[in-house]
């Protein structure tokens, strides 16, 4: 029989619990309070160019009077101007078609990962995960060589006689496109590699015993079954292509609107800090609605298979 724990046990446990906790706190939720706060001031010729309208030194003394002093001025403004909204919807419009493209080309490479013999399948994830080895920024900057007009794209098909003169891709949407795929399509693969490589090969060979057939059973058993995987994928790709700044900024035209490079400029150039807050908080109020629907969901086939 085990004792009960000791003191010195149930810290520990307790500290083990909160860990994460305060992970949270310190660089989430702080750093989200006071974003918020500086949404909610007004701007100003100054440096910091702001004028803060609450001071958490001041204590909470008067604090109803403190926080009449809030001003949702910045948000009436982005609802006002079209440049924000339509960032915005650019913006999704081109996270869900990238999350569409890696879905569409993660899946059937995740899937044959999953069904090589057991030996090559830690070469394959590696080869997956090797161009993290590598900058962000210098694999983004790889694809201007790639895709410019003497580029090796264009120099290629030229020498295949596929076209008769260069074509026009990087400065374009279909630029931020490859560029979005290419750096997050492991975000993809990974969880359908491990929802499909921990998948049960009996559930098949029953399937095909009761007379369907490999594609039949592939629709009906296999991509149900991964659906968690699928989820979670899109979740990993959808979010931080929402946000996407250096891609769209290297890759994409002047005509390329998104709310990354909306909100860059909003800090940097027109140093109008209290509108950016405001627009990245209700950035983040957007993304947080898939993770929600995706929780939901995850709760709820948690309470179907018990």
């Amino acid at each position: 029989m085990t004792g009960a724990p000791t003191p010195l046990q149930r810290i520990v446990s307790r500290a083990t619990i909160w860990v994460p906790y305060l992970w949270l706190l310190l660089l989430f939720l702080a750093p989200f309070a006071m974003v918020a706060k500086l949404s909610l001031s007004e701007p100003a010729i100054a440096q910091p160019p702001y004028i803060p309208a609450f001071f958490f030194s001041d204590g909470l003394a008067d604090i109803w009077a403190k926080l009449q002093q809030f001003s949702f001025a910045n948000y009436v403004f982005i609802t006002q101007d079209s440049l924000y909204w339509k960032a915005y919807l650019s913006s999704l419009q081109i996270a869900v078609i990238s999350t569409f493209l890696c879905l569409l080309v993660g899946y059937p490479l995740a899937y044959g990962m999953a069904r090589v013999p057991r030996n090559w399948r830690p070469t394959l994830l590696m080869l997956v995960v090797l161009p993290f080895w590598t900058s962000f920024l210098i694999r983004v900057y790889a694809w201007i060589g790639i895709l410019k007009k003497e580029g090796l794209l264009n120099q290629f098909l030229l020498w295949l006689g596929v076209i008769g003169e260069p074509l026009t891709i990087l400065n374009t949407s279909t630029a931020v496109y490859v560029g979005i795929v290419y750096s997050y399509l492991p975000f993809m693969v990974l969880p359908l590699y491990a929802n499909l490589e921990r998948q049960d090969p009996t559930l098949l060979e029953a399937a095909n015993d009761l007379g369907c057939t490999r594609m039949a059973a592939f629709w009906k058993i296999t991509v149900p079954l991964s659906f968690s995987g699928i989820v979670a994928g899109s979740l990993l790709v959808f979010i931080p292509a929402v946000g996407e700044f250096v891609i769209p900024s290297l890759l994409g035209g002047s005509d390329t609107l998104m709310i990354g490079r909306v909100l860059f400029d909003e800090f940097f150039q027109n140093r109008d800090w209290p509108v950016s807050s405001a627009v990245a908080v209700i950035l983040l109020l957007i993304l947080i609605v898939p993770i929600m629907l995706f929780q939901r969901s995850e709760a709820r086939g948690r309470e179907a298979g018990r």
